[in-house]
């Protein structure tokens, strides 16, 4: 007697893969390489990012640095805000440069200043890629006196 064979099956016992099966499969793969893609593309930004900041330091250090090397009495020194831009590596960076003098509780001197940089970069994308990056120096005299900090 012959044996009849469902038609779902080969005639080793062997079932391959429905169209259903294979359209739920890709949709899956499709989901999560668009996951993986997104990913790609926020790495990417925050390299981007990483790299205006790092940057951004570049010029602010140098900028602090170009305030160390000049006297305490120079005129760069002077109270109050100053606002420029500099260029470096084709990228534009607004600088601020704000210079405190410091005074004790009884309104006298401390012969200290304190030198705040601002650098915020100027490029193109999100807004967090153009976050200022900001570093804070206290300058005091080295000349003979009296320097008595009180508080």
């Amino acid at each position: 007697m012959k044996m009849r064979t469902p038609k779902n099956k080969t005639a080793n016992g062997e079932g391959g893969f429905t169209l259903l099966e294979t359209a739920i499969a890709f949709v899956v793969m499709m989901v999560g390489a668009l996951a993986c893609s997104s990913l790609f593309v926020f790495s990417i930004q925050n390299n981007v990012g990483g790299s205006e900041r790092a940057m951004s330091m570049g010029v602010a250090q140098q900028q602090l640095e170009q305030i160390r090397s000049v006297n305490y009495e120079d005129a760069t020194l002077t109270a109050g805000t100053t606002n420029f831009t500099v260029n470096t590596s084709g990228r534009t960076y607004n600088v601020q440069r704000e210079v405190v003098d410091q005074t004790n509780s009884n309104n006298t001197p401390k012969n200290l200043k304190t030198i705040t940089i601002t650098v915020t970069p100027q490029a193109a994308g999100p807004n967090w890629t153009r976050t200022p990056v900001v570093l804070v120096s206290y300058r005091s005299t080295i000349a003979a006196g009296s320097y008595l900090v009180t508080d």
